[in-house]
């Protein structure tokens, strides 16, 4: 399916690894002019080979904290009027809610709540002034279904959540859109970090953790970042545009909805 996205642009963050790289590649295959962002440059320069590679489209990559106004503003430099926004940002750290801080608080905000909002906030008018705009959360499936450990993550992709909810009714009719992605357990580095910190705190080993984790869920496996990307695509797409305000589950049918 052409998803008429060749000669878009797009700014995906967070994009150096995992579900932000495979959104990256996915838009890329679709000849949108990506910029990624990361803050680490081997990282993500690696990313950038990679994308070459297997699409032909080489992205731009800018070094930028997305929670640093001077990181926003060097992304917006790269790419002034972008059709598509990825907002992506690693989840704050795991753990019993009694031994986090205020700064703690803070900063998941920060990361996964007030950046994406600041990004949404530069770049909304000028999708609606030319009639079209893409904007993507990846949030967690963790807003559906709050898991303890992930007390941080609930709290600041939660509120993020509302706020897009609100936006996405006042943006639609200027063929702009806003949705969440909520992934599931998916074969990432983060997936594997909250492995091994569950396994520490349940005194079992990370392969017995990791077995039952996998079992537990309807597929019987974890996703692959390569069909995270493809749905992040498909919600950029013009054929997707009377989809917006959604919480999109990608998770194998872990959390399946009311019927």
């Amino acid at each position: 399916m052409d998803l008429g996205l060749r000669g878009r642009k797009a700014i995906v963050c967070a994009a150096s690894q995992g579900l932000g790289k495979a959104s990256a590649m996915a838009l890329a295959r679709e000849g949108v002019e990506v910029v990624i962002v990361a803050r680490r440059r081997e990282v993500l320069d690696s990313a950038c080979h990679d994308i070459e590679s297997a699409t032909g489209n080489r992205p731009r990559t800018v070094i930028a904290d997305v929670t640093s106004r001077e990181g926003r503003e060097a992304m917006l430099s790269a790419c002034p009027e972008p059709d598509i926004l990825i907002n992506n940002a690693g989840g704050p750290p795991p753990g019993d809610f009694r031994n986090f801080e205020r700064d703690d608080w803070i900063e998941a905000l920060d990361g996964n709540m007030l950046a994406p909002i600041a990004l949404i906030k530069s770049t909304i008018d000028g999708m609606i002034a030319r009639k079209f705009g893409r904007i993507v959360n990846i949030t967690s499936h963790a807003v559906k279904a709050p898991v303890a450990m992930l007390a941080l993550s609930n709290g600041a992709r939660s509120g993020l959540t509302g706020f897009a909810a609100g936006l996405a009714r006042s943006a639609a009719e200027h063929n702009v859109t806003v949705n969440n992605l909520l992934p599931g357990t998916f074969d990432t580095d983060r997936l594997r970090s909250n492995l091994a910190a569950l396994a520490r705190n349940s005194s079992r080993s990370v392969a017995e953790v990791t077995e039952e984790v996998r079992a537990s869920n309807p597929s019987k496996r974890f996703g692959h970042p390569d069909e995270f990307g493809a749905t992040c695509a498909f919600l950029c797409s013009a054929q997707a545009s009377y989809i917006t305000g959604q919480n999109i589950l990608i998770d194998g049918g872990a959390y399946p909805g009311a019927f």
